[in-house]
């Protein structure tokens, strides 16, 4: 019986030193767990102010410095044709001429109806000076002497048509007609355009427009090169459109070398303005929330939220204009588990030289 007794006390001490050290083991695992779980390991960096060149990017549209489309002001046959397609020519130039016989004899009809209304005129002066002829008889003569000089002068303005001239030097492209080609005014002959400086046409957001005046330097590109252009505002329109909230505003490019063309596509970079001390924090950095954005920083080892001001943006930094301030620890990576007053332990990946954009 005694035994009995002794066996059940080994086995009852045995539970329960069985029972304590499951616990204390249970307690050493844990301790660590709970210790690593209260700081959550973040990377962030230290805000250091930089240049910054505010740039938008904006698509254009390069026009011709002037361009029309020759048409002949008065009907005829061609008779003959001074210009080769593709060449350039000066202002003044003889483009082509009109088959003008029948308005040649009009006119020597009508010099000759001039000739006599001008004896018939001065006869007319002479009787009435003698008294001869009223007023009213010497007036009608009169009359005919102008109506016949008026007559020679508009046949002499439709001849002058007949000879089409190049109303300012550049360029003249393909023309459609050929010499014998019956013409109007309606008939298309060839496009002229000025390429020697160029327009550059497009809008910006309205937002920005008090920051762009006449006189801003920008620079663009075309789809075909990668070659930089330089151009300048001159013109910009007095009102927003309202169906895009745009500003329409124009520029003006050299084009000596003669490599762009009218109607070709532009990737347009407009300086804004140039700020030497600002802050560029990572887009990643950056949580929306309803009213805006909103960072986390490292204060004195807790994770602070701080509503944020944003501005413009680069590839992959924004600008941060209100919030923020030089020597802050922004939470750059691993913050969307975060609250405010987390502990956090910083692992800072400062970058090797701030870029200026």
């Amino acid at each position: 019986m005694k035994t009995k007794y002794i066996v059940y006390s080994i086995l009852l001490i045995g539970i329960v030193a069985l029972i304590f050290y499951r616990i204390n083991a249970n307690s050493e695992l844990k301790a660590p767990k709970s210790a690593s779980s209260s700081t959550t390991t973040v990377k962030g960096l230290i805000l250091h102010p930089q240049k910054f060149n505010d740039n938008i990017s904006l698509s254009g549209t390069i026009e011709a410095n002037e361009q029309i489309e020759i048409r002949s002001e008065v009907s005829g046959v061609v008779e003959h044709i001074n210009f080769q397609e593709g060449s350039k020519v000066a202002q003044g130039q003889i483009l082509f001429k009109v088959n003008d016989i029948e308005l040649q004899a009009q006119l020597s009809k009508v010099q000759t109806a001039q000739k006599l209304a001008a004896e018939n005129e001065r006869r007319a002066k002479l009787l009435l000076e003698k008294q001869a002829i009223s007023q009213e008889e010497y007036d009608i003569v009169s009359a005919d002497f102008q109506s016949a000089s008026a007559e020679s002068q508009l046949i002499k303005a439709q001849l002058s048509k007949t000879m089409v001239r190049a109303p300012f030097s550049g360029t003249i492209g393909l023309r459609s007609i050929s010499k014998g080609t019956y013409v109007t005014p309606v008939t298309p002959i060839a496009k002229l355009v000025n390429t020697s400086k160029l327009k550059l046409t497009f809008s910006i957001p309205e937002k920005y427009s008090s920051q762009v005046t006449v006189g801003s330097n920008l620079t663009f590109t075309t789809s075909d090169s990668k070659a930089e252009y330089e151009a300048k505002v001159y013109a910009i329109e007095p009102e927003v459109e309202i169906a895009t909230r745009t500003l329409k505003m124009r520029a003006i490019a050299e084009n000596k070398e003669g490599k762009l063309y009218p109607g070709t596509y532009a990737n347009v970079m407009l300086p804004l303005e140039h700020v030497d001390d600002a802050l560029m924090v990572p887009s990643e950095s950056l949580i929306p929330v309803q009213n805006g954005k909103r960072i986390f920083i490292s204060e004195a080892g807790k994770a602070k939220e701080i509503d944020v001001e944003i501005g413009a943006r680069t590839g992959n930094e924004v600008r941060v204009l209100t919030g923020l301030k030089a020597g802050d620890t922004i939470l750059t990576y691993g913050v969307m588990a975060l609250k405010n007053g987390t502990p956090v332990k910083v692992d800072l990946n400062q970058p090797e030289t701030p870029k200026a954009e």
